[in-house]
C-alpha cells in the first residue's frame, strides 16, 4: 500500500528537520558562553599601547619556561642562561583551557631547581598555567603555559 505524500507531511518534516538544527545550535551556544572563562584585559586598545614594549622587555629576559603535572605535582621550569631562576611569584592560575570551574591558585616553592606546588585533582586533558612573574630587574613576565602531562 502506497501512501501519498501531502503538503502536511513536507510541512512536519520542515519543521522536524530544522528543529532539531536549532535544538543543537542553542545547546552549542549555551555550553560556549558557560564555559568562557573571560576577558583577558578590561580595555583592549589601552593595553594595546604598551604591548610592543612589554614584549621586547620580556623576550629580552631571555628566559625559557616550560611546566609539567606528574600526579598532584605541578612544576614550572625557569631557565635563564641556562641556570635555573625562582622569579618572584605575582600570580598564578593552574587550569583547564576552556574552563574557569576547577582553577586552582598554586602556592610555589623552589625546590631541586623549579617551582613546585600540589595541586588537588589534575589527571590526563588539556591544562594550563597563566603566570605572572616579577625578574629580578623589575621587568613583569607573563605567560599562558601549556602543562605537559606526565605518567
Amino acid at each position: 500500500m502506497t501512501r501519498e505524500i501531502t503538503g502536511w507531511h513536507v510541512l512536519g518534516i520542515f519543521i522536524f528537520a530544522f528543529s532539531i538544527i536549532i535544538a543543537v545550535n542553542l545547546t552549542l551556544a549555551v555550553q560556549a558562553v558557560r564555559t568562557f572563562p573571560g576577558l583577558e584585559v578590561k580595555n583592549s586598545y589601552v593595553a594595546s599601547q604598551t604591548f610592543d614594549a612589554d614584549r621586547d622587555a620580556q623576550v629580552g629576559l631571555n628566559w625559557d619556561v616550560r611546566a609539567t603535572l606528574q600526579g598532584n605535582e605541578l612544576a614550572l621550569f625557569i631557565v635563564q642562561d641556562g641556570q635555573p631562576i625562582a622569579p618572584t611569584v605575582e600570580e598564578a592560575t593552574f587550569g583547564r583551557a576552556t574552563s574557569v570551574a576547577r582553577d586552582q591558585t598554586p602556592d610555589f616553592r623552589f625546590e631541586d631547581g623549579a617551582l613546585r606546588a600540589t595541586i588537588a585533582g589534575g589527571g590526563g586533558g588539556n591544562w594550563n598555567l597563566r603566570v605572572k612573574l616579577r625578574a629580578e630587574n623589575g621587568t613583569l613576565f607573563q605567560q599562558r603555559v601549556i602543562v605537559a602531562v606526565l605518567p
